[in-house]
Parts: structure tokens; sequence; C-alpha cells
């Protein structure tokens, strides 16, 4: 799996990127996507993500995270199909500012929540969703089966 990282917030580390490389590649081969597929996670402070959110959401507050898939068809476009195209599945925003205040309010590490904020966008990316409660707990099953098979629990 390719992931292109940015950080506009200089405050995720090394350790911190390779971490997420890790646990969205073992998502990824869970899930049984291509390890020729592509996304970007982008880190920025609450500011940033406010205005992501109130653009794109019409909701004027800061998020934790935000997902924009590039593999759903919209109203009026066309699947595009074959070539060699790689798979890019689209982009995940995550506010670190959030990340590192629900950590606190969480009682688990900062590492935990930045891996489940990352691996949450991910499976939105992937067509998992959590509008009903049914789809809800399908969701969230998978993202904690996958957070503690990988090694982030909540302890």
């Amino acid at each position: 799996m390719h992931i292109d990282f940015h950080d506009e917030t200089k405050k995720v580390t090394e350790e911190y990127i390779d971490m997420l490389q890790r646990l969205i590649t073992f998502a990824g081969k869970e899930e049984n996507v291509s390890p020729e597929a592509e996304i970007s996670i982008s880190f920025v402070d609450n500011r940033e993500i406010q205005i992501i959110n109130r653009n794109y959401r019409q909701i004027d507050k800061p998020t934790d995270v935000i997902s924009f898939a590039l593999q759903e068809i919209g109203e009026g476009e066309m699947e595009v199909v074959g070539g060699d195209l790689p798979v890019v599945l689209g982009d995940i925003v995550i506010s670190v500012d959030k990340a590192m205040e629900q950590a606190a309010e969480y009682n688990h590490s900062f590492e935990r929540e930045l891996g489940f904020l990352a691996l949450h966008g991910f499976l939105h990316l992937l067509g998992y969703d959590h509008m009903t409660e049914k789809d809800e707990k399908i969701m969230f099953r998978k993202q904690e089966d996958l957070l503690n098979e990988f090694g982030l629990s909540r302890k």
C-alpha cells in the first residue's frame, strides 16, 4: 500500500508515521485491498480541519478525522475501469489537536488515538459507514478487531 503523508503541524514524529504505515498496510491486507492502492493522510490543526468541515460538511466546528473517498461514484459521474492505473482510494485528514485532546479524554496513548483515527478514516475509504445503528456496529467492531490484532488496544 502506498501512503503519502503530509504533516502541516510538524508534531507527528517518524515513529508515528511508521506505525500508521504498518497499521494501514495491515488493515489493507485484512480487507483484501490491492497492495498497489494509494491513499494520502494529512495531519492538520483544529483551525484547518474546521475550515474543511465547514466547506465540505457544512458543520462549522473542528472534528477529529475526515475522509474523502475517491472510489465512490457520485451522481452524474462515470466509473473508470481498467488500465494499469493504481487504485487511488482517497484522502484522510486528521486533526492532531483533536487526537491529543481525545487521547487525554479517553485515557489512552496519543499513538492509540492516532491509529484509531487513521484506521477509522481508512475504513470510510473502503465503504464502511456508521449512518445506521447496524452499520455502526459493523464498522466499530471491525475497527476494534483490527486495532487489537495490530496491537493498539485501549490499554
